[in-house]
């Protein structure tokens, strides 16, 4: 069975979606035959890739905002658009030896089509 991990496994005071719709939610994947797990909240470690993320937006995408007003949403997802660009298309990741997310897949997706 397939598994889906969250990190919201607490409700939280202010509304959000997931807090919202989290009933729903999980019967939904529950439905599709995905089982679903919850981290402890405030655990980092047990969450690094997103964690990790989170602190490439902020250092990269943020930075590249500096200056444009950003209450202008057509502009935000503008440049959310260009930062997706640049973040699979252009820019190497250390973790997969200097490849883009994009090289990475297709050279994957060779090895399979091979076998």
């Amino acid at each position: 069975m397939p598994c889906l991990v969250c990190s919201f496994g607490r409700m939280s005071s202010r509304p959000t979606i997931v807090g919202e719709f989290q009933g729903q939610f999980r019967w939904h994947v529950l439905d599709k035959g995905i089982q679903h797990v919850y981290i402890k909240p405030r655990q980092p470690r047990l969450n690094g890739k997103v964690e990790r993320n989170h602190k490439i937006d902020k250092d990269e995408f943020y930075r590249m905002l500096e200056g444009v007003l950003t209450d202008d949403t057509d502009l935000f997802n503008e440049k959310l658009k260009e930062w997706e660009n640049i973040y699979n298309f252009s820019r190497p990741h250390g973790a997969l030896d200097g490849q883009t997310p994009y090289e990475r897949f297709r050279e994957k997706v060779g090895s399979l089509c091979k076998q």
